[in-house]
């Protein structure tokens, strides 16, 4: 093959995922779901919407996970981003982007599965603890990395990272709350990862979706009151 073609798909392949990850960047919150009940998927990602949250990630964890993103997918408006979660693996990556998830999500880092990712022109987010992990990540060519487990971390762990390694682009998941959004993005994180903080199974079980959309406008604001104080 003409090497100046192979550059030229190979620069529109990382334009592609460019353009998917600056969305996730603008949105700013990706809602994590781990749902043992399918069948609330859409009145959950409902409530999430009318909070102001469109960028969602259904994990491997879900019973059914590979059809759940498939069908949610094809219902999906116009605006909204689906992406999975919890891929530890090439051939699960390949069959999740089958079923229509524009991005993956990792909570470990693994060559293969960011190799399968970018051959589909999928951005990949690898789980990384350390520097060491997440340069390494940003090496083999993570679109993002997500920080797991923030929990024992705390925002200045990110500040900490960012002063000698400012490239990477960084998204914490694990401790990570609506009320404490804004300390994460003051930090440097690009974007967060949020999952039962945010899509409680409580509330899910309740049918309160209005405790959902409360956290999800919460999440939004604090993002937004962060960035504008930046």
């Amino acid at each position: 093959m003409d090497p100046y073609l192979d550059k030229a798909m190979a620069s529109a392949a990382a334009d592609a995922r460019g353009r998917i990850v600056s969305t996730i960047e603008a949105t700013g919150v990706v809602a994590i779901i781990r749902m043992k009940d399918t069948g609330r998927l859409e009145a959950v990602v409902d409530a999430l919407a009318r909070g102001g949250v469109r960028t969602l990630e259904i994990t491997m964890t879900v019973p059914g996970a590979v059809e759940a993103i498939r069908s949610v997918s094809k219902s999906l408006p116009e605006g909204f981003l689906l992406g999975a979660g919890t891929v530890l693996d090439a051939p699960t990556a390949h069959a999740v982007i089958d079923a229509g998830a524009r991005f993956v999500v990792a909570p470990v880092l693994d060559a293969g599965t960011i190799e399968a990712c970018h051959a589909r022109d999928i951005p990949i987010m690898p789980g990384c603890f350390t520097p060491t992990e997440m340069l390494h990540a940003w090496r083999l060519g993570a679109d993002l990395i997500k920080v797991f487990p923030a929990t024992s971390l705390g925002p200045g762990y990110l500040k900490d990272v960012r002063a000698p390694l400012p490239q990477l682009k960084l998204m914490p998941t694990g401790g990570v709350t609506p009320e404490n959004a804004g300390d994460w993005i003051r930090a440097g994180a690009v974007a967060l990862g949020i999952g039962s903080a945010l899509v409680d199974n409580q509330a899910v079980g309740a049918g309160d979706y209005g405790r959902i959309e409360r956290a999800a406008r919460l999440a939004i604001a604090n993002v937004s009151a962060a960035r504008g104080a930046c």
